[in-house]
């Protein structure tokens, strides 16, 4: 299952970027400088980095302690 999750977020990432870029190209709120910052940030993949970064434990629960 954690494989699983891991190959999800590689494909599901440059989805979400394209489906940004989409949008920053439509939006007339922004100015073009703030459309560059978006489509730039876009591609720093966040998520799976802080998965990496937390040794591929971001979505398993905790053990309980015992404790009641």
């Amino acid at each position: 299952m954690k494989k699983l999750a891991e190959l999800l977020v590689c494909f599901l990432h440059p989805i979400a970027v394209v489906l940004v870029w989409l949008n920053v190209v439509v939006r007339t709120d922004l100015t073009r400088n703030a459309k560059i910052a978006w489509a730039v940030l876009a591609l720093v993949p966040i998520v799976p980095f802080v998965y990496v970064l937390t040794g591929g434990e971001l979505w398993e629960s905790q053990k309980s302690s015992g404790v009641s």
